[in-house]
């Protein structure tokens, strides 16, 4: 074919494509019309308007996916969150419906929301053109998303506050010595002699039992007095913390500078953030079974109670954890799904990430019931006394079981900078899957040189704005309002029943598939189809129901209830990015002209990237992918390409 002065034919080799070719089926539209139907047999393609902008970067190896992957949802619910849960939900009994929930809504819904960011090459918002109408669930994982990022980070700010203080010769949560200490604080509990109505204490006298039970550990005191230095509750914001405030400037200039050039950077940076968490849990794991008690605490986690599985609290619990630590919902596995070569397995990289969280999870489990165990057997508790989860777990229970060891400041240090490595990666790997769905947004006329170091900048710093309110005298209970409500169970799994739904029933299960089949070369057992379309669904609806019903207000620390207008503004956090989907249908079908048919299919068709039709071709089908030779004539695609 010859060029002319209008349009230019670009023949691409077959080993470029790497042998998978998109078919161009009826109703396929793109941004530019180029796409757009079947067309009659032997008409020209209108043609591709290539944009002036940069291509979408990719990883530079494979394994940079893989890391960012482990980083962003390997985080502190996998230390914090699943051993305890474990343990209070009959132990080694909680794998069962762990596994079974994972099989049937983790592992499809983590995979869906990989292949979906490949398949379109777009962020959380712009992945949604596979069905325009449906836009909104790209706006509410970003709302979600930014919530995450906000508060997130000061469980990050507290680490390193603590990092930070563990370097000195006495820790300063180990003694009642300190400028934040009470009259009631005391050092060393030691319920096991209270026999007999007193103890003899030599530092601090002959006490009755009474008053001990009433005394305050100087780990509760410098958590509470120290680095919160908690006001009576949300209605008195009173002072800021300064030393506090360091810390979290200095944690999110780090997050900064680890995104701010893309996942060219980013992609290098997570293998020390993500595999060095490892390496401390693996030293801390040893040092934990040579602690006396630590068997006793082993055993406490895996012991098997069969009467659990018949309580659906434990189904519920098992559902949440899967959700929560498979990081599903928030967008930003789609944003890193879409910087993958197109012809990448993402179905095998899902499986594979998968297997890794739930082992990380489980394994994380020894190291912290080990520790957990020992520090049972030197207070004469019982376990059930130690156990803790999420922050206590961080900040008082660890704390305390470092101070009873030989160099303490060694174990705190490694301990915090565990913690720390664990949250970075997890929180710069959200900034970036907000970011490319904000810059997604942008048309390639507004682009600018250095818009994506100036875009990561004002996400920083508009988040850093309103995390000032955290770190004040009242900042925990703002903390918690987040916590509770803004990336709940509930918001996560109404977000991931809808992309279920619209990827199932709305663009359809068969041609999803298809698509990835066009992808990997092959297409995924039938069960992720199955899951797609039916068992997710349901299980996702299941467990936001049963939080509904069982709804209890928020409290902190069991003593006090929040006031009404709190609650309201959780709700409003929580319903700012579950009416986002809902609100966007109504608009986009009012908005619409003709019939709700006309309407309905118009608002639902695909709208394709410039990259799917590199990988067009008219004859192309499904079936055709084994039969296709790197070097045949049909294993070439031509690319029409106007002349500017």
């Amino acid at each position: 074919m010859e060029n002319s002065e209008d349009c230019a034919v670009t023949v691409v080799p077959g080993e470029e494509k790497q042998r998978y070719l998109i078919p161009n089926g009826n109703g396929h539209s793109s941004a530019n019309g180029a796409l757009s139907g079947g067309g009659a047999a032997g008409a020209v393609t209108p043609p591709l308007v290539r944009a002036s902008y940069p291509e979408r970067e990719t990883w530079t190896r494979q394994m940079d996916f893989i890391m960012s992957c482990v980083g962003f949802a390997v985080g502190l619910g996998n230390v914090w969150r699943f051993p305890y849960l474990c343990y209070k939900n009959g132990g080694g009994v909680f794998l069962i419906p762990y596994l079974i929930i994972g099989l049937l809504g983790g592992i499809p819904i983590f995979f869906l929301e990989i292949a979906l960011g490949q398949f379109m090459k777009a962020g959380s918002i712009n992945v949604w053109n596979i069905a325009p109408l449906f836009k909104g669930l790209g706006y509410s994982s970003m709302v979600i998303v930014f919530f995450c990022n906000t508060y997130y980070i000061m469980v990050l700010a507290w680490g390193f506050y603590y990092f930070v203080k563990s370097f000195s010769a006495t820790l300063p949560w180990a003694t009642c010595k300190n400028p934040w200490n009470s009259v009631d604080c005391i050092e060393f509990f030691r319920h096991d002699e209270c026999h007999n109505g007193t103890i003899g204490n030599a530092t601090f006298g002959n006490m009755t039992c009474e008053e001990l039970a009433n005394g305050r550990s100087p780990i509760i005191e410098f958590w509470e007095n120290k680095v919160l230095n908690i006001s009576e509750g949300l209605e008195y914001p009173g002072v800021m913390n300064w030393e506090v405030t360091l810390c979290l400037l200095a944690t999110w200039v780090i997050v900064y500078f680890c995104v701010w050039k893309g996942v060219k950077s980013t992609g290098k940076i997570v293998y020390f953030t993500a595999t060095f968490p490892y390496v401390v849990l693996i030293i801390l794991l040893i040092r934990g079974v040579t602690l006396p008690g630590a068997y006793e605490g082993i055993l406490y986690y895996l012991r098997p109670d069969w009467s659990k599985l018949k309580s659906a609290q434990v189904w519920i619990d098992a559902g949440t954890q899967i959700f929560f630590s498979y990081a599903i919902g928030l967008g930003a596995l789609t944003a890193l799904g879409s910087y993958n070569r197109f012809n990448n397995d993402c179905y095998k990289d899902a499986l594979l990430l998968a297997l890794i969280n739930s082992g990380t999870s489980f394994f994380a489990g020894f190291v912290v019931f080990s520790i957990l165990g020992f520090m049972a057997a030197e207070q004469g508790v019982h376990i059930s006394q130690v156990a803790e989860s999420g922050p206590g777990l961080a900040f008082i229970a660890y704390p305390k079981a470092v101070t009873l060891m030989p160099v303490s400041p060694l174990w705190a240090a490694l301990f915090f900078f565990m913690l720390l490595l664990l949250g970075l990666d997890s929180q710069f790997v959200g900034v970036e899957g907000f970011i490319t769905g904000i810059l997604d947004l942008y048309p390639g006329k507004y682009y600018q040189r250095y818009r994506r170091e100036i875009a990561v900048a004002v996400c920083c710093t508009f988040c850093f704005v309103v995390d000032l309110s955290m770190v004040t005298q009242g900042g925990m209970y703002v903390f918690q309002l987040f916590d509770y409500y803004s990336a709940s169970g509930m918001t996560l799994l109404w977000q991931a029943f809808w992309e279920c739904v619209v990827v199932s029933w709305v663009y359809g299960a068969d041609r999803f598939m298809d698509d990835i089949a066009r992808m990997i070369g092959y297409r995924p057992f039938p069960w992720i189809k199955w899951c797609w379309s039916v068992i997710t669904p349901l299980v996702c609806m299941g467990i936001f129901f049963f939080h509904l019903v069982n709804y209890k207000p928020l409290t902190y620390n069991k003593t006090y209830v929040y006031p009404w207008w709190g609650e309201a503004v959780g709700w409003v956090l929580a319903l700012s990015s579950m009416l986002c989907i809902p609100t966007t249908v109504v608009y986009k079908l009012f908005r619409a002209k003709g019939t709700f048919r006309e309407r309905w299919d118009h608002l639902t068709k695909p709208v394709w990237g410039g990259h799917h039709l590199e990988y067009m071709s008219e004859d192309t089908d499904i079936k055709s992918l084994a039969s296709l030779t790197p070097n045949s004539e049909d294993n070439k695609v031509i690319l029409f390409e106007s002349v500017m």
